[in-house]
């Protein structure tokens, strides 16, 4: 019978597993290093782990990086584009910025080929009317000629495709019906909305990713089932939600920061149970530390984002600011005497200099070990037996110490200091500089490394307490197991609200719905409910930015009722004076786009069944030597899974478990709360 539900994260170093038992509510994690360059032998790895008969398994629900990778590499297949007559350089173009703030060259190149983007004769107006149909012949032509240089995709991308997708659906279907494989992307598909640049973006990167995750997600599910898997495969979005594995391969750029996006779900579930609608996310992997901010319970999504310069993808998805500042980011000194923290990492291959892999320039998790805050006895991530304490000290020596004149200790405590003020930068990007109040706030650390360094993100940033998951290391793995299944859509209206034709507008909403539910409908999980969601992208006559504008849409038997304009023009003014403190007189409102969310609302396990049990007054298991600033400090040692609720530990500390360390400073103290969280805070309390 299935009874597990497994969520799985693959990040850069680690492979993070999380079991729920659905039966008697109880959890179980795993966490092994990541395989390349084939990420599913990891992910098997992980989850036989903890279950040896995958029929047991009801869902595996996933969190991959895969196609961040593909995209920041520029490993995807090679691709080509057929577009209209006139618009081959759109994705070369962009919208005139530039990859360097100073000069008048740049060294961009889009991620299709100038060669491999073909015009055709076809012409649609921005009003919908066809002027030119789309010469057949041509786009046939165009397809015979990609195909013989090796393209793997292939990208219809027509003007004003999104008010009229006839021209760009007749020349789909012919270029679908000579390509040999399913690998093809339309814009009015993937986004029916207005602005060239960025739909065509959008479309020529879902393309570019097609190949390359369909074929990892086939033979990830393929190697599932001939293990006796029987259940349901999902992937978690961009957006927070998951979808079922065939949208996936049709949709692959909804993947674009799918694990990062799980673990910010996770903290949002978590923090709220325990009280904290506020709060600031940081999650250091191996490579990366990733931030976002949760404001009343709800993740901030963000419309469209940049994976890398000129890589623009217009898909809903969570806010998330990314530094290369994770445990695997190798510390060097540049030629002005300067000490720089990434962005190269060791990753999960050789990983740290203390690994004993190959690797001999220090990282910020060989500084860790080297001021004892890492027990070099106990490694995490099940397949070293110990770490290398001397190896790591002389690669610290070597490429730190020496060039800048600093002691073996002076220099570790450099790099976690810098280390630690570009994790604060960013926390004060997404925080303190959009005008929100740090004190509002708690933190709230996971990942692998986040919380060894908790307690300097609250010296560094003003937050008064931080709060870490039972599991920290495996976060965004609990994700995937909470996330809810959405379905996001898009269809520009372009419109005065005063020639709004409401009927027109409820259609598409209709549309959405139906789109919606029959997705949910097709999958074999289970719902407790699902709610409907419409957003019109609107501005006054003249601006070029909209603002959100949430409408209330009533239905009725699962029919929409149109709005009026009277209800849009009221929630537009109540918008815009949110945003802006006023309304402009006499100001002309317009619709651009409609944006709808289907959500089928997954059940949530009880965060409670993942509390301590144990009665037993909290004792050290061990005492160790660790530095903090200048000096050795005497530090107590805790097995933190076994700290009974209410338990308070005031630092020097270290509470260790499977997944992660968690580090309480001098002068901080950490609690156990009702869900065994460790909220760590002053001494004495935050004030």
């Amino acid at each position: 019978m299935s009874k597990h539900i497994i969520g799985v994260d693959v990040g850069g170093t680690f492979t993070d597993v999380f079991v729920l038992n659905e039966e008697t509510g109880t959890a179980s994690v795993a966490k092994v290093p990541t395989t390349r360059p084939d990420q599913s032998g990891g992910f098997l790895d992980g989850i036989r782990r903890e279950i040896q008969d995958l029929s047991e398994i009801s869902v595996v629900v996933h969190g991959t990086t895969a196609g961040t990778n593909a995209l920041l590499e520029r490993k995807g297949a090679k691709t080509g584009v057929i577009c209209t007559e006139g618009l081959r350089d759109v994705l070369e173009m962009r919208r005139r910025d530039r990859p360097r703030t100073w000069g008048l060259r740049g060294d961009f190149e889009p991620i299709v080929d100038r060669r491999n983007r073909l015009e055709v004769p076809e012409r649609t107006l921005a009003d919908g009317s066809i002027r030119s149909e789309v010469d057949l012949n041509a786009v046939r032509s165009a397809a015979e000629q990609l195909l013989e240089d090796g393209c793997e995709a292939a990208a219809i991308l027509f003007a004003n495709a999104y008010a009229n997708p006839a021209n760009e659906a007749a020349a789909v279907a012919v270029l679908r019906d000579i390509w040999p494989n399913a690998h093809v992307s339309a814009s009015h598909e993937i986004l029916p909305e207005i602005r060239e640049f960025e739909r065509f973006s959008t479309t020529a990167l879902n393309a570019y990713l097609q190949p390359e995750i369909s074929g990892y997600l086939g033979r990830l599910e393929t190697a599932l089932r001939s293990d006796g898997f029987e259940g349901e495969l999902m992937i978690v979005q961009s957006n927070g939600g998951v979808m079922a594995v065939d949208t996936a391969c049709k949709m692959p750029v909804r993947t674009a920061l799918s694990g990062p996006a799980a673990g910010v779900i996770a903290a949002g579930y978590i923090a709220g149970s325990a009280g904290f609608e506020n709060i600031i996310t940081g999650d250091m992997g191996g490579t990366s530390f990733d931030v976002s901010l949760i404001h009343e319970g709800q993740s901030i999504l963000s419309p469209q984002t940049s994976i890398d310069f000129g890589m623009v993808v217009r898909t809903p998805m969570i806010e998330i600011t990314t530094i290369g500042a994770g445990g695997g980011s190798i510390a060097w000194a540049d030629k002005g005497g300067l000490l720089n923290i990434g962005p190269e990492s060791a990753g999960s291959h050789p990983g740290p200099v203390a690994y004993g892999l190959g690797n001999d320039r220090p990282t910020v998790t060989d500084a860790n070990i080297v001021l004892g805050r890492i027990d070099p006895e106990n490694p995490i991530g099940g397949k070293l037996d110990r770490l290398d304490v001397e190896a790591a000290s002389k690669a610290i020596d070597i490429h730190v110490g020496t060039p800048l004149g600093l002691s073996t200790l002076e220099a570790a405590e450099a790099i976690l200091t810098v280390a630690n003020s570009r994790m604060a930068g960013a926390i004060r990007l997404v925080g303190i500089e959009r005008g929100f109040d740090p004190k509002r706030f708690a933190f709230m650390p996971f990942g692998g490394g986040g919380a060894l360094h908790a307690g300097a993100m609250l010296i560094e940033t003003g937050i008064e307490r931080a709060i870490v998951p039972r599991y920290p290391g495996v976060t965004s793995a609990m994700g995937c197991v909470i996330a809810d299944m959405r379905q996001d859509f898009v269809q520009t209206i372009n419109t005065l609200v005063s020639t709004l034709d409401e009927v027109t507008l409820a259609a598409f909403m209709q549309s959405h719905v139906d789109q919606g539910i029959a997705l949910l409908e097709a999958s074999k999980t289970k719902f407790d409910s699902r709610e409907l969601s419409f957003e019109l992208d609107m501005a006054y006559i003249g601006q070029t930015h909209t603002v959100p504008v949430l409408i209330q849409i009533e239905t009725v038997d699962g029919k929409v009722i149109p709005p009026n304009k009277l209800q849009v023009e009221a929630a537009f003014d109540a918008a815009y004076r949110a945003t802006f403190g006023r309304l402009l007189n006499n100001g002309v409102r317009r619709i651009l786009n409609l944006r709808s969310a289907v959500t089928g609302k997954r059940p949530k396990f009880d965060l409670a069944t993942l509390a301590p049990t144990s009665k037993t007054a909290a004792k050290p298991i061990a005492m160790r030597k660790v530095h903090f600033g200048t000096d050795w400090h005497d530090t107590a040692i805790y097995d933190r899974l076994g700290l009974p609720i209410n338990t308070l530990i005031k630092g020097p500390a270290i509470l260790t478990q499977p997944d992660t360390t968690v580090l309480i400073e001098p002068n901080l103290q950490g609690r156990v709360d009702s869900f065994g969280n460790t909220i760590i805070e002053k001494q004495g309390g935050a004030s």
